[in-house]
């Protein structure tokens, strides 16, 4: 890839980090990284003469139209949520605009972030994502929807993550954490109320280091076309490692902190509920109804090993490890 150019939007966040790491290292490829504060970027060179910074908003693309005219792949990472008004111009508009500054004779793959929540376990999207999502969800299931429809679609690479780790859970590391790793430490908190119940709900995860070796496969190794000979205009990857459950989850926890399980209540979902009601937690209507789905496994995942790789972080053990979370000295 000597004379690929690729761009990466939300370069300072956890995964635009890990990955325009991954690819400085990996590749000879110009990486163009677009971001709002330049200090932010801890684990990059910027002196390394590979290395362009864009900065700016990301819903200003025309301000870098030149050097998106010449961009060959595009890892679009950026995202926003909360307030509904930006969350809509930088997961809706700021994508359409992207792609409209983008010459489709020269771009090569385009890959594009958006979460596994919205789909189900075949990969399709929910159909409850429109009504019942938040402005987040909502946003990614609409912009998937016009990727979907879009000219350069057999272009587009649409990855979606599941629980994503990676950093140090107090922020000491060169890389930014992500939230479930710098939420560790209050899952810690929690753990002498959780060992007394069995959760029996399903998930995925995935280290941030193991989705950059994933974005780099894609970029220089992957082939759409083989991808596409389904009939299928875009490309759906759920990135994950096999699922563990709540239960299984909490007893890794438990022992990484040297605390025992003598007991465990079954979790049902009015027991749920009830916790709720007494607990200081807030849910909104897409937490319902995730609650009500209970699993949120897909089929099929890929982890590096799919590509040809080895994962960084396999197990839930190798996280908390990499996570730097303080071991007990009792753990067992």
């Amino acid at each position: 890839m000597k004379e690929a150019r690729i761009l990466i939007t939300g370069a300072t966040g956890c995964v635009g980090q890990y990955t325009s790491k991954w690819l400085l290292n990996n590749t000879q490829a110009d990486l163009l990284l677009w971001v709002r504060d330049p200090k932010k970027l801890t684990s990059i060179n910027l002196k390394n003469p590979r290395v362009k910074l864009l900065v700016g908003d990301i819903r200003n693309p025309e301000l870098f139209a030149k050097d998106l005219t010449t961009t060959t792949h595009v890892i679009h990472t950026a995202t926003a949520w909360g307030d509904l008004e930006r969350t809509q111009q930088v997961n809706i508009l700021a994508v359409k605009k992207i792609l409209s500054f983008l010459n489709p004779l020269i771009l090569q793959k385009f890959i594009y972030f958006s979460t596994a929540s919205i789909l189900n376990k075949q990969l399709q999207l929910l159909p409850q994502t429109i009504k019942y999502g938040t402005e987040y969800i909502q946003t990614k299931a609409k912009c998937l929807k016009e990727l979907e429809m879009h000219s350069l679609s057999e272009k587009i690479i649409a990855v979606f993550p599941t629980l994503v780790f990676g950093g140090k859970y107090d922020n000491s590391g060169i890389f930014p954490s992500s939230y479930l790793t710098q939420g560790l430490k209050e899952a810690v908190n929690w753990l002498w109320l959780a060992r007394w119940f069995k959760g029996y709900s399903k998930f995925h995860f995935i280290h941030a280091e193991d989705i950059a070796f994933i974005c780099g496969h894609l970029l220089t190794k992957y082939d759409l076309e083989e991808s596409n000979n389904d009939n299928k205009r875009i490309t759906k990857i759920v990135l994950g490692q096999p699922s563990l459950s709540i239960d299984q989850a909490i007893n890794i926890l438990l022992r990484w902190k040297g605390m025992r399980r003598f007991c465990s209540i079954p979790l049902w979902r009015w027991l749920i509920e009830s916790l709720i009601n007494i607990l200081p937690i807030k849910i909104s209507s897409w937490d319902r109804l995730i609650i009500k789905q209970r699993h949120f496994i897909h089929d099929p995942v890929k982890a590096p090993e799919d590509f040809g790789g080895t994962s960084f972080a396999k197990t839930l053990h190798e996280i908390l490890f990499h996570s730097g979370l303080p071991k007990s000295k009792n753990s067992f």
